[in-house]
C-alpha cells in the first residue's frame, strides 16, 4: 500500500515539474515570438520607406537607374523572406543597397539639402535605432529559450513536448558597422596653404646723379 502511495507521489511530483517545465517555456515562447514581430514590423518600416527613397534620388540622378533599381529588387527578396536566416540573408543585401544610395547622393549637393530627403533620412536612422533595440531583445530571448531546451532533465522533457531551438537573427559585418543616414554637412575641406615667400634682398642704394662740374673761371682782363 505504501509504494503505491510513494508512486503516486512520485507521478505528482513529475506532473507538477511537466507543468512548470511546460509553462515557462511557453511563456519565452511567446516573449521569442513577440520579438520578432516587433523586428518584422520594423523591418516593414524600412521596407516601406525604400521606395520614396529611390524615388527621390531617381529624381536627381536618373542616369544611375541599374543602381536604383538594384535597391528595389533587394528590397523585393527581403520582403517575401520568412525565416530569421532568410531573413539575415536578405538585410544583407538591403545594408549593402542602401549604402550604394548614400554614397551616390554625396555626388548631389542639391539632393542632401532637400527637406524631404532629410526627413527620410532622419526616419530611417530612428528605424535602424530601432532594429537594433528589436534585435537584442529578440535574441536575448532566443538565447533563454534554448539554454532552457538545452540543460537536464528539460532536455527529455522538451523533446517529448515537441519544443524545438529557435535561430538568432544576427547582424552581419556589414550591418554592425551601421548604415550611414546622415547628410546634414559636408567635410570641409582644408585652406589652402598661403604659398612661401622668399626674403627680398635689401635694396641697393640708388646712385645720386653726380653735378656737372662748373666751367673754369676766365682769367681777369689787364
Amino acid at each position: 500500500m505504501s509504494g503505491i502511495i510513494y508512486l503516486l507521489l512520485a507521478v505528482g511530483v513529475i506532473g507538477v515539474l511537466v507543468v512548470f517545465l511546460y509553462n515557462s517555456l511557453i511563456t519565452l515562447k511567446n516573449k521569442c515570438e513577440e520579438g520578432w514581430a516587433d523586428i518584422d514590423t520594423q523591418l516593414k518600416r524600412r521596407y516601406d520607406l525604400i521606395p520614396n527613397l529611390v524615388e527621390m534620388v531617381k529624381g536627381y540622378a536618373s542616369h544611375e537607374s541599374t543602381t536604383l533599381e538594384k535597391v528595389i529588387e533587394a528590397r523585393n527578396i527581403a520582403m517575401k523572406a520568412e525565416t530569421p536566416q532568410e531573413k539575415e540573408k536578405a538585410e544583407n543585401a538591403i545594408s549593402g543597397a542602401l549604402k550604394t544610395i548614400f554614397a551616390l547622393a554625396e555626388n548631389y549637393p542639391d539632393l542632401k539639402a532637400n527637406q524631404n530627403f532629410l526627413d527620410l533620412q532622419k526616419t530611417l536612422k530612428e528605424v535602424e535605432e530601432h532594429l537594433q533595440m528589436s534585435r537584442r531583445y529578440y535574441n536575448a530571448t532566443v538565447r533563454d529559450f534554448n539554454t532552457k531546451l538545452e540543460v537536464f532533465p528539460n532536455n527529455i522533457i522538451a523533446g517529448m513536448l515537441k519544443f524545438t531551438k529557435r535561430d538568432f537573427f544576427q547582424a552581419t559585418e556589414g550591418e554592425k558597422e551601421n548604415v550611414k543616414v546622415s547628410f546634414s554637412g559636408t567635410p570641409e575641406s582644408p585652406a589652402p596653404e598661403a604659398p612661401a615667400t622668399t626674403p627680398s634682398s635689401p635694396a641697393e642704394p640708388t646712385p645720386t646723379p653726380e653735378a656737372p662740374a662748373a666751367p673754369p673761371a676766365e682769367p681777369p682782363q689787364k
